[in-house]
């Protein structure tokens, strides 16, 4: 087999568990996390570590912002060996009690963005693998950390759609913010189903780093660092228990 056209790799470059920043900077933080990694493959927006955590082989591959560049790093991975995605993010808060910074585990997506359209009719749900989530909110319950599972609002216009947008963005919002949606971000609502599709499992976890209702409220880039630092050590334990469940009790299959 040829190398993956767009992030040159092949079968055996990367674990079953890939997890999913956006940020090529971040997959770096995300690496060193691990107990050991190499760097395996750097190809436009996608860089790929692969190493071990507690004698798992795991991965990270960077996709870049938005649903188009995460669904071509998703396909292609799975075509070298990856089964379990993680994705950890940022995002921007549409509740005015979550606290600033904050983690969220993704339950669901609201399907905003144009690529999962591509894919599937809107009535085919963006849901996050059930055993991921678990495992990310046993990890976080272990690890004495707050967060918060809850919907995420995936869109496309982060300029139409933020605290840094022209126009009235809350007036987008507000359906949402109504409806209990937690945070909007870019990603998740073509992973969950693209994955879901494909027989692979996919969780998110994302700091939020700002607050669409409180504009002015800003978190240190210390606090947002360690949140998103407890992010990754949840995400690596989470991929610890998918991997025994897996492994220890061949019952529980993807279908």
């Amino acid at each position: 087999m040829e190398k993956q056209h767009h992030i040159d790799l092949l079968p055996g470059d990367v674990g079953e568990i890939v997890f999913l920043p956006g940020d090529i900077n971040r997959a770096a933080v995300i690496a060193g996390h691990f107990d050991e990694a190499s760097l395996v493959a750097h190809k436009r927006q996608y860089i790929t570590y692969t190493g071990t955590y507690q004698g798992i082989k795991v991965s990270v591959t960077s996709t870049g912002i938005g649903g188009p560049a995460v669904a071509i790093a998703v396909e292609e991975l799975i075509k070298v060996g990856a089964r379990k995605f993680i994705r950890i993010g940022t995002g921007g808060a549409l509740q005015k009690w979550l606290p600033i910074p904050s983690l969220i585990v993704g339950t669901a997506a609201v399907r905003g963005d144009g690529t999962s359209r591509e894919y599937f009719p809107l009535e085919y749900p963006a849901v996050a693998d059930f055993f991921t989530m678990e495992a990310m909110l046993h990890a976080a319950q272990k690890r004495k950390v707050d967060v918060y599972p809850g919907i995420i609002r995936g869109h496309d216009a982060f300029y139409a759609e933020s605290i840094f947008a022209d126009v009235d963005y809350l007036k987008l919002d507000r359906p949402w913010i109504d409806a209990g949606v937690l945070i909007t971000s870019n990603e998740s609502s073509t992973l969950f189903p693209l994955a879901m599709a494909r027989g692979c499992r996919a969780g998110t976890i994302l700091c939020a780093v700002d607050c669409h209702q409180r504009p002015g409220l800003e978190a240190s880039a210390q606090a947002i660092d360690e949140s998103i630092s407890n992010a990754i050590d949840i995400a690596l334990d989470a991929a610890v228990e998918l991997y025994q469940m897996e492994h220890q009790n061949t019952k529980v299959k993807v279908v």
